[in-house]
This record gives C-alpha cells, structure tokens and sequence, in this order.
C-alpha cells in the first residue's frame, strides 16, 4: 500500500510487479542472491556468510552490476525508459523497488548503489505472522490440489517445485520468528546508516496517512504537493492496524509473545 502511494506521488518502482507490488526484476535477482549460499527469503541469515567472504562478494557484484545493465532491466525500465536511460544507474528520477529481502542483501545494494535511500516499513508481528501463515496455507492447498490432479504423471517424470514457498511460516509461530529476525536485521541497518535511512510503523502510519506520506515523499525527493499527497492519503485504511486483535487465537498467541514483541517496539 505505502510503496503504491509513493508511485502516485511520483516514484518510479518498476514496469512488472508482483500483486505485493514488489519489481520482479529486483525480486529474482534477491532471490538469485540468495541462493548463491543456501538461503532463501524464509531462511535468510546464511546470505552473511557471502558478504563476510571478498572474493564471492566481489564477483557476485559484478554479476548484479551487469544484470543492470543487460536487456533483462527491461522487466523493470519498460520501454520508454530503457531507451532513454539504457542502465538502470542512469536514471535521473526519483526511483526506488520494493521487495523485503533488501533487509538481508542490502550490504551488496549498497556496493553498488552507495548513495541509496532506504525506507523500513514494520508491522506488528503477529499480524505478519498471520498474514504469512495464510498465504502458505493457500499455496499448500493450490499444490496439493495440482499435485493429485498430475500425480499419475509422476511415475514418468519427476515433480518440479515445492508444495509450499515457505515449510516455516506454516505456522505462527514460524512466521513471527522470522519477523523477528528480519525486525533485528533491519534496524542494524537503521542504526548504522543514520539519515539516510528513515523507519515507520505501519499502524502509524495508517493513522495519520497524510502527515507520514508527507515525510516520505519529501525524504525520496518528490515534489508531490500537499493537495495531491492529501488525496493519496485517503485511501490509506486504519482497520487494517492491530487486526489479531479481532481473533481470540491471535490474541492468545500475542500474550505468548509478548517479551519478543516488546524487544521489538510494540510493548
């Protein structure tokens, strides 16, 4: 919602984007990081031990570097802009991506991009967890139901992929651990990087939409005026804050965690 409001405003977050309006061009190359030391968005702290080796970092940035530079950028410049700009390092405008995994591949970001603004939007964790634990439930189901469909087939060939994207955040308790973990990450990052970095929490921000879309609009250096930010602003919708606490279960699961929660701002 808050990456869709900015591009209204006037930030350019890429061509193709996924319904969490997340580039995939960014989001393959993330992943591609990922894997180069067994780690995944679910299980993410390996990508530490690429960093903390020279030699791999260095020849993993040159890939990135040239992936940016390649006709593959066009799944983020689109036409219009890949002819004018060529690289996506050339762009003069205000530009940015959203995907979650920054959080961890960021350090290798910022080799190439040194200058980079960096926005952390957190949510309350439980509302993460829940939201992770149905959208897996939803992608086991969709695979349990295509894997009996083709499993006559499967005696002739091998089955490709995974039942589920993420085994881990099947369950709360999976999900908020990894919220945890990327909470930690992230605020590091906060820390170290000063102001070029700014955080806001979700459940604020959706309560005084107008004021906070202001400070990241001016922080990503858009010249959105205040007639047009109020009017994004709008549709900004504070139900959505603190939902686990219109689920019994979620509330429960809430008192159990709520030291970890406390640890991590929401007290």
């Amino acid at each position: 919602m808050i990456s869709e409001m900015l591009e209204q405003c006037g930030l350019f977050s890429g061509t193709i984007k996924d319904p969490n309006h997340e580039a995939l061009f960014f989001q393959k190359l993330n992943d591609w990081l990922l894997s180069q030391c067994g780690a995944t968005w679910d299980h993410p702290a390996p990508f530490k031990d690429l960093l903390e080796n020279e030699e791999l970092r260095d020849i993993t940035e040159d890939h990135v570097s040239h992936a940016l530079q390649s006709l593959k950028a066009l799944e983020y410049l689109g036409w219009n802009r890949y002819f004018r700009y060529r690289r996506v390092r050339n762009m003069d405008e205000p530009w940015g991506w959203k995907d979650p995994r920054n959080t961890y591949t960021l350090p290798l970001w910022l080799d190439i991009f040194p200058d980079a603004k960096i926005i952390h939007i957190y949510r309350h964790g439980v509302d993460v967890a829940n939201s992770l634990q149905v959208r897996q439930q939803k992608v086991l189901k969709a695979g349990k139901e295509t894997y009996l469909k083709r499993r006559p087939l499967y005696s002739l060939i091998t089955k490709r992929g995974r039942f589920t994207d993420s085994v881990r955040c099947l369950t709360l308790e999976g999900g908020f651990s990894l919220w945890e973990e990327y909470m930690q990450e992230a605020r590091k990052h906060v820390s170290v990087l000063g102001g070029r970095a700014i955080e806001i929490r979700y459940e604020e921000f959706i309560s005084d939409a107008a004021s906070k879309l202001k400070i990241l609009a001016r922080f990503c250096g858009l010249n959105a005026d205040d007639g047009l930010l109020t009017r994004i602003a709008a549709q900004a919708k504070p139900g959505r804050a603190y939902a686990y606490t219109s689920n019994r279960p979620l509330k429960d699961f809430a008192a159990q965690v709520s030291p970890q929660l406390r640890e991590n701002h929401y007290g």
